[in-house]
């Protein structure tokens, strides 16, 4: 549990010193099952603060759709209950799990911990919205096992993280196979959605490879991470899809609206969605454990994340000037809802009362830690003022020293930086060294053409500098426990704010941005219709345009006359890419950006089943034949007369190297006639 303990330390311990790891799992999921082979789901994003309960019954035998769900969440700790044999000597979700991740990422926990009937009321406490509008007081019957789920999550997170979830601070949403587009973790490989299919053969040099490595112009680690959700699961609301794509009419047509959005969103630390939701977790750690030394470096990071927030806060009256005057619902939405929402200014003026106007979010760790000592304002605390004078005093000392140095050993190009886990260290150039460096300097390492060193004085200043820097945090911790508790009461904003700003970055940063540097025209908004028919005029393949730049483009029509196309040429003729690119562009569509297309008239998809490509799989025992077998009946067994009523199935046909020319023409055409019978039906 070592990885996992330090992925969720991560997400639940705030920005603190700056460090990176945005693109790390924050996920912990909790699963379990009943006889009929009905699976309930809880994800616990500990990044975000939300929770995301899926409940559904289970199709295949190799529970295909939990595979699905498991890669799209990608958790760092997945929480099952003891018991491995399923109903009809099935699989079984924990054997499921024992096959798909290394033991260090499974918990087990008593199944007592998987209590519905508690769920129901955490999840109730524990949510931002109303249970009416959550719809949990009608569905609570109906979902017991996601709730049962839930409970064992929470729990596990409270004990494990060593945190308490404030009351209604979580952003939780019902997750059904209805509110998305279902794309199995095959298709999204072989589509070449998130990563390209042979990603160890192109290299570092060339990224853009995939539809994700694309589209991720985004500039915070939350736009990144929503970028990637949508991908994975395009939206199947048409009202929620023509909304995203009026904000985006009005970016192309309006350029002062378009660079007024990127510059407010710049005014945003990177670590903001992160930071803001940090403030749901709080710690079991009674008040007096703050005066420990040990709890430091949690105090410092604490008072980073207060920072932080201040400099969100600071950032949204420039917000509310540049989307004064934006005319789509999306963003005269945002405006109503956070622009002019008075308990936003309310917070910022709160913390205005102690928290210093001239401190900021810094990067620089020596920076940071001074912007830290001095967050509070003079006057607040008198022991506070006390330790500041000795950490301001120390700082000097140390830079006196180094400058005693340059004079006495004649070293004028001698500087003094700073980290986290050394503190203040020399760097002196080999040139300034004429003869052999004076025993006073010790812990000597060559870096290049540099001497990075220290001394037994050095040493002595930075302890004493360390430890006045520690009691500065803890003083200012315990100064900021009023205003902390205020937060959280009003905790609902913050995560709306966090939401918000991953929204937007994808929007302005990722699908504008995207569009506003292709040629004119190259991109056009794409139409949906209820039972129209799916045509494209000069579509492209929205990663291989940017590879060639002759890129020929092609047109698809599918109606109620003619709901089926055969694509058939010699190897090399593009039979792949013209299949890929249907998908990628319904994709694109359904996440609300624009199309590689002159004009793309959809409807709405609700699974999309691919079958392309050769190989093996020698993990199961399977031939390429028999791989493309099992992928075929995976795919007949999921098709309803329903789900191809009402939406369009995109199936790649086989590729029929693997088998005689009557063969694959027989198969094929088995295939084909048993999609046209369902069709019928």
């Amino acid at each position: 549990m070592e990885a996992a303990d330090a992925a969720g330390a991560d997400a639940v311990g705030g920005a603190g010193g700056g460090g990176g790891g945005g693109e790390r799992s924050s996920f912990v999921i909790g699963l379990i099952e009943n006889r009929a082979k009905e699976v309930g789901v809880a994800a616990f994003d500990l990044r975000s603060a939300s929770l995301h309960l899926s409940q559904y019954i289970e199709t295949s035998c190799s529970y295909h759709n939990t595979k699905t769900l498991l890669h799209f969440y990608d958790p760092m700790v997945v929480i099952v209950p003891p018991n491995k044999t399923a109903a009809d000597g099935m699989v079984g979700v924990s054997e499921l799990i024992d096959k798909q991740y290394p033991a260090n990422k499974k918990v087990t926990i008593a199944r007592g911990c998987f209590d519905d009937t508690k769920g129901a009321v955490m999840v109730k406490n524990l949510s931002a919205r109303d249970s009416s509008a959550l719809g949990l007081d009608t569905y609570c019957k109906q979902y017991y096992l996601c709730l049962a789920a839930a409970s064992a999550t929470i729990k596990w997170i409270e004990s494990e993280k060593g945190v308490f979830i404030t009351n209604h601070s979580l952003s939780v949403t019902f997750n059904g196979s209805f509110d998305h587009m279902n794309i199995d973790s095959t298709s999204v490989q072989t589509l070449e959605i998130i990563d390209p299919l042979h990603a160890e053969l192109w290299g570092t040099s060339n990224k853009k490879k995939s539809l994700f490595q694309m589209l991720k112009t985004t500039k915070t680690t939350g736009g990144a991470r929503l970028l990637r959700a949508n991908l994975l699961q395009p939206l199947k609301d048409i009202q929620t899809i023509n909304a995203r794509l009026d904000c985006l009419d009005e970016l192309m047509s309006n350029e002062e609206l378009f660079f007024g959005l990127t510059q407010g969103l710049r005014k945003f630390p990177k670590e903001s969605d992160k930071v803001l939701c940090h403030f749901c977790f709080k710690p079991k750690k009674v008040t007096d454990e703050v005066l420990k030394p040990a709890n430091g470096r949690k105090s410092q990071m604490l008072i980073s994340d207060i920072i932080i927030l201040k400099t969100a806060l600071d950032a949204i009256p420039f917000f509310s000037k540049v989307l004064k005057g934006a005319k789509s619902f999306l963003l005269r939405n945002i405006y109503q809802t956070v622009c002019e929402n008075p308990k936003y200014e309310n917070m910022r003026k709160r913390i205005g009362d102690i928290i210093d106007e001239d401190v900021v979010h810094s990067r620089a760790p020596f920076v940071a830690c001074t912007q830290q000592c001095f967050a509070i304002k003079a006057g607040i605390d008198g022991l506070l003022d006390v330790s500041r004078r000795s950490f301001c005093d120390n700082s000097e000392a140390i830079h006196n020293l180094a400058s005693k140095y340059r004079e006495e050993y004649n070293m004028p190009n001698l500087k003094i930086p700073y980290n986290i886990r050394q503190g203040f260290y020399f760097i002196i150039p080999q040139k300034d060294i004429t003869d052999r460096l004076p025993n006073k300097f010790i812990q000597v390492v060559r870096h290049g053409k540099n001497v990075h060193c220290s001394s037994l004085e050095l040493a002595s200043l930075n302890v004493r500098n360390k430890s006045a820097a520690a009691e500065c945090f803890r003083r200012t911790e315990l100064c900021l426990e009023g205003l902390i508790d205020e937060i959280r009461e009003d905790i609902g904003i913050l995560t709306l704010l966090a939401e918000v700003l991953c929204l937007l970055d994808m929007i302005v940063n990722s699908f504008a941005h995207t569009i506003s540097t292709k040629p004119v025209d190259r991109y056009t908004r794409p139409e949906f219709t209820d039972d129209g028919p799916m045509a494209i005029n000069a579509g492209r393949h929205p990663i291989l345009e940017t590879l060639h730049t002759n890129f020929v483009p092609n047109n698809i029509f599918l109606s109620e006359a003619s709901n089926m196309v055969l694509v058939m040429g010699p190897n090399m003729s593009g039979k792949s890419t013209y299949l890929q690119q249907i998908c990628l562009i319904v994709i694109l569509a359904q996440i609300g950006c624009y199309v590689p297309a002159q004009f793309a008239s959809l409807r709405v998809v609700d699974r999309m089943f691919t079958r392309i490509g050769n190989g093996d799989n020698v993990e199961n025992n399977s031939s390429t034949f028999m791989t493309e077998m099992k992928e075929t009946a995976f795919i007949m067994q999921n098709v309803s007369s329903k789900y191809f009523y009402r939406a369009w199935l995109l199936w790649m046909s086989l590729e029929g190297q693997h088998l005689p020319l009557m063969g694959w023409q027989s198969h094929g055409a088995a295939v084909n006639t048993f999609f046209l019978s369902k069709r019928k039906n």
